[in-house]
């Protein structure tokens, strides 16, 4: 039996009317002929197209959704009926399996408009590349902006890196220009690119309260996360993050965890199983809390300096780079140093049939954790979006086993 996903903090409880907000304001968009844009996440052009009243889409940020409301099996059978392979990315098949079913057939509370415009950015992971190459003969009518971002390292990001974007970045504001006959105000791209950062200096304070003793939530509340794909830029996402500030900033000073005794503190590898966040909470009937994950460490990037273009290049190069385009030098030294700051006992690693790029290198952390750390860890086989690659039953044996080698470890077992 599902353990219950339910948020217990009362600023997230919020969420869902946020997340209803954002998908009704997608279709009345396009039903008052407002340009709409598919793009992917985590890159500048959300800024820009707030900055100009267009209406960004984020068919990767829809997946999760699918997984959490049940559409997602469906929308696979779809995809794999059209020949794709049910090895690939779980984001992947999930969105063309939703636009060639779904979408056409109607009848969801939720649901997304066809898109004016498809955003590609030419960074990234590769099913995220793709998904938008095989959209385009899907929406033969969207107008295309590719772009030509450099894949780099985010240590390894020069001038003439920042140089490229920022011509890129030009490019797709002539476009849009070209495309919707809307011009850019750069006094009101200064506001949002202000907000945008005013939000990512709140994840960044909500991610630090997450240090403290006891935890004062935990990963299987990260679904706040939302804001950051969807509305930066935006006001709302400075009030929503600043209300769940000062909720965790209030229960860490009062030391009111996320459950009464808190004794083994875990970090959670990988992109969570978004059909079911409550296994993340299945620790704490054991006293253990995730209190940490790979996942929301993108969303810090600061957007600063007097060049709003420049910063939202930086940030379009960097996003990727701590997430899925990250060595696994690098990810190992994330990995532990996140360990080190939020005083990890175990970690967890979801091996992630969906995501290749972000499993690659889990046993050479494994190896580096206990030689360098002493820090135990577990491997769980699963998937981040097809609940088919999971079993709760090895779910359940391995993560207890886990803990009370790790209550026994710290002498509580």
């Amino acid at each position: 039996m599902r353990p219950p996903s339910q948020k217990r903090l009362q600023a997230a409880k919020a969420l869902n009317q946020l997340v209803l907000r954002f998908y009704q304001e997608c279709l009345e968009a396009r039903a008052k002929g407002k340009p709409v844009g598919w793009m992917p996440p985590m890159n500048g052009a959300i800024e820009i197209f707030y900055a100009m009243d267009l209406q960004p889409v984020f068919p990767e940020n829809w997946s999760p959704l699918c997984a959490a409301f049940g559409y997602a099996p469906q929308n696979f059978r779809i995809a794999e009926a059209l020949g794709y392979s049910r090895d690939l990315c779980g984001y992947l098949r999930n969105i063309i399996g939703y636009v060639h079913g779904l979408m056409k057939e109607g009848g969801t509370p939720l649901a997304l408009p066809e898109p004016d415009l498809l955003l590609s950015f030419g960074g990234g992971c590769v099913p995220a590349m793709k998904i938008f190459h095989i959209l385009e003969d899907r929406f033969p009518e969207a107008r295309i902006f590719s772009a030509d971002l450099p894949q780099v390292a985010a240590e390894q990001v020069q001038d003439h890196h920042v140089r490229y974007a920022v011509s890129e970045m030009y490019r797709l504001i002539d476009f849009l220009t070209k495309t919707t006959g809307k011009k850019l105000d750069y006094d009101r791209l200064k506001e949002v690119v202000g907000l945008s950062n005013q939000a990512s200096i709140l994840w960044e304070e909500i991610m630090a309260y997450r240090r403290y003793i006891p935890s004062p939530f935990s990963a299987a509340e990260i679904g706040i996360m939302f804001v950051m794909v969807t509305r930066q830029g935006t006001r709302e996402a400075v009030d929503f993050l600043t209300q769940v500030r000062d909720e965790v900033a209030a229960r860490a000073e009062n030391k009111i965890g996320v459950i009464e005794e808190e004794q083994v503190r875990l970090f959670w590898d990988n992109i969570p199983p978004w059909y079911n966040l409550g296994l993340l909470k299945s620790f704490e009937k054991m006293n253990g809390v995730v209190v940490a994950e790979t996942y929301s460490s993108a969303w810090s990037i600061r957007l600063e300096g007097d060049d709003p273009i420049e910063a939202l290049a930086r940030k379009s190069l960097l996003s990727y780079s701590l997430v899925s385009c990250v060595s696994i030098k690098k990810r190992k030294e994330m990995v532990l140093k996140a360990c080190r700051d939020y005083v990890i006992d175990g970690v967890v690693f979801h091996r992630n049939k969906s995501c290749a790029p972000i499993t690659l290198g889990q046993m050479d952390i494994k190896r580096a954790l206990e030689e360098e750390l002493g820090i135990p860890s577990v491997i769980i086989d699963g998937d981040h979006m097809d609940e088919r690659n999971f079993s709760l039953a090895q779910f359940q044996t391995r993560t207890e086993a886990f803990m009370e080698m790790l209550k026994h470890k710290k002498g509580l077992w």
